[in-house]
């Protein structure tokens, strides 16, 4: 929650193979707010997370609370 209210920031879980430019254009559109980056993180278990940078306009926290996180 620190980085959804402090750094405007989401996570996400995405496939392996999927590139930050995918990542970002999913976000996107799904959403309808602007990326600002996308970091990728692949854990010891092989599992894939992004954390998506949004822009100033739109806070996280509305996108978070429609995915039911808050």
């Amino acid at each position: 929650m620190n980085m959804v209210e402090f750094e405007n920031k989401l996570t996400f879980i995405v496939r392996r193979t999927a590139s930050k430019e995918q990542i970002k254009r999913a976000i996107e559109d799904l959403f309808d707010v602007k990326v600002i980056s996308v970091e990728t993180q692949t854990t010891t278990k092989g599992v894939k997370k992004a954390y998506a940078k949004l822009s100033e306009d739109t806070p996280a926290s509305e996108i978070a609370a429609r995915l039911g996180m808050v």
